[in-house]
């Protein structure tokens, strides 16, 4: 392994893609509707008081809709649920079109067969860098057993336990 002092934002963005993390949909109450995105910058905060966080980019199309929102959901997908999470990172399509959503406490869309939903307060938000990072407490969870959607250096995965 060589370190660097010095690199451009591709080798930064390679670098980083080398921690494997879960997918998420993180969605809010839009006037009528609602707004979502797909996320991997999701993390937990604190277990008491239980918060969590995640982090969208400053120049994002959904920032007003989600920095101004007093809930949002985190929908923590399964590994059958690649398309789902595609769909979301695009622009300019209905997102929710064709999918049965469940309503959230505060309005927020809580998406189908996702391996956990987790419903938020909004509590926080910090600038850092080009991101905006929004920090919820949870008010309401629900959970099961399905395999979880992974994602590492570009690309989707599966979980693939260790040995013992």
């Amino acid at each position: 392994m060589t370190a660097h002092t010095e690199f451009d934002t591709r080798e930064l963005r390679n670098a980083l893609g080398r921690w494997a993390t879960g997918v998420t949909i993180v969605t809010a109450p839009d006037g009528d509707g609602f707004v979502g995105m797909t996320v991997n910058s999701f993390t937990s905060v604190s277990l008491d008081p239980p918060l969590v966080l995640w982090c969208i980019g400053l120049d994002a199309w959904s920032l007003d809709a989600f920095a101004g929102t007093e809930h949002f959901a985190v929908n923590v997908l399964a590994a059958d649920q690649i398309e789902l999470s595609n769909r979301f990172a695009r622009r300019g399509e209905d997102k929710f079109a064709g999918i049965a959503i469940d309503v959230g406490v505060g309005g927020t869309a809580l998406l189908p067969g996702c391996v956990a939903r987790i419903q938020c307060r909004m509590v926080a938000r910090h600038d850092a860098g080009d991101h905006a990072i929004l920090v919820g407490e949870i008010v309401a969870i629900e959970h099961d057993d399905r395999e979880p959607l992974l994602f590492h250096a570009g690309r989707y995965g599966r979980f693939l336990p260790a040995h013992e």
